[in-house]
């Protein structure tokens, strides 16, 4: 492969954009593209009044800027690789990058003396490419929930997969086979949220290309295969206070932190809204269910998987899960989204409700749920001005366009082909 730089950013709809440049980028440099590329949708439509995207406008350009200290080894020989943040035609911070939500929420806590730490739990159904292109679920004939091995993967390809991860520097927590099959889940460490994310976005175009030189399109989609269960893309977060502590904890107390009462409290006031930034697709409905293991209720508890949001308090390793969202979802935006739910909380005051008691498939004390589909999810993330306000008026104008019209572009799509409007993309 030629020595040359990908350079690249995650857009409004988690789609991977980027240009090849040569060598002489590798230091402090940039790059432009279209700003009406946050008005393309997955079938190529350019919607020309996307809010923000300045179609009507002449399509101006906005500037992709990095620093060389960021600028990594890539996964293709002889390459080099980087993420970076947009920049407006008048050279301040593009109100549409979700790189730059998810800065300012990481800045928003910094102020109150907290630095946000974060993993990324995901999970993956792998398919396989039949010579006339259609889609198949691998074949793994002897593969279990926490299977390994050969029969969970007979390519092999998971075992290339982490020995690139290992080259890259990604510090990966585990691979393992999932409950349904063929499904994976990948995991990677906590960390500073931003490169926690840079990292989860990279590992995750990463591993759609090596399997996809197996024969594999590992799809992130929520629910890429009808008759089997969801996946899903937990957001797991502390924080650590200014002498490095997890502030999540309070042995004290019991186990949880007054600060992680309120970060609780804040995502369940915001549930409803939370869904249609971190549950964006109409796919997303499809795996967000009562008792689908997947953060449908408005509740939360410990060490139970059946909540929305799963609580730790194990010292140092204390942290908070949210169960919600899926890969459909931008992982910049929503990581910000949890995090500006949780700071609301906190600032607020909200109270919070008594722990889940129910098992959450046949009894639940919540009362509340997601919306229906898309559109309710829309609605309800309309409704929600305090939510949307921090997480970013014009990043969320555009999201919610795009989502009106993807509502609109799927109607009448199930199964199948509601699957392949999105299959290549997620």
């Amino acid at each position: 492969m030629p020595n040359r730089l990908r350079a690249l950013f995650c857009d409004g709809l988690s789609m991977m954009r980027g240009k090849y440049l040569p060598p002489s980028k590798f230091g402090d440099a940039s790059t432009r593209f279209a700003v009406a590329t946050f008005a393309v949708h997955y079938d190529r439509d350019l919607l020309l009044d996307a809010p923000g995207a300045k179609v009507r406008e002449g399509c101006p350009d906005m500037e992709l800027r990095w620093r060389g200290e960021d600028v990594r080894d890539s996964w293709e020989d002889g390459g080099k690789i980087v993420l970076g943040d947009l920049y407006g035609g008048d050279g301040e911070p593009l109100s549409l990058c979700p790189r730059g939500a998810l800065k300012r929420a990481v800045a928003d806590w910094t102020s109150m003396g907290f630095t946000p730490k974060v993993g990324i739990e995901l999970e993956a159904f792998a398919l396989q490419i039949g010579e006339d292109g259609t889609l198949r679920p691998y074949d793994t004939p002897g593969a279990i929930v926490y299977g390994t091995g050969l029969f969970a993967d007979p390519l092999g390809f998971n075992d290339r997969i982490w020995e690139m991860a290992d080259q890259m520097g990604f510090n990966l927590d585990l691979i393992t086979s999932e409950y349904d099959t063929p499904q994976f889940e990948y995991t990677l460490t906590f960390d500073d949220a931003v490169k926690a994310i840079d990292d989860i976005v990279l590992f995750r175009l990463m591993a759609r290309e090596i399997a996809f030189e197996h024969g594999i399109l590992l799809s992130f989609l929520p629910k890429p295969i009808a008759d089997a269960g969801g996946s899903g893309m937990h957001i797991n977060f502390s924080f650590t206070d200014a002498e490095g502590r997890n502030a999540i904890t309070n042995a004290a107390q019991d186990g949880l932190s007054d600060l992680a009462k309120g970060c609780v409290a804040g995502l369940l006031r915001h549930h409803k809204g939370l869904a249609g930034l971190i549950a964006p697709s109409v796919n997303s409905y499809e795996r967000l269910q009562p008792a689908s293991l997947a953060g449908y209720w408005q509740n939360w508890g410990g060490d139970h998987r059946n909540v929305t949001i799963r609580t730790s308090s194990a010292g140092d390793k204390a942290r908070l899960e949210h169960r919600m969202a899926d890969a459909s979802a931008n992982p910049y935006t929503a990581t910000a989204a949890v995090l500006q739910a949780a700071r609301l909380g906190v600032l607020n005051g909200h109270d919070l409700p008594p722990m889940e008691t129910g098992d959450g498939f046949e009894h639940t004390d919540a009362e509340t749920g997601v919306g229906a589909d898309l559109a309710e999810a829309i609605a309800d993330l309309k409704a929600d001005t305090a939510l949307t306000s921090a997480v970013g008026d014009d990043l969320v104008a555009n999201h919610i366009y795009m989502k009106e019209n993807e509502v609109e572009k799927t109607r009448g799509l199930e199964g199948s082909a509601l699957r392949d409007f999105y299959i290549n993309f997620i």
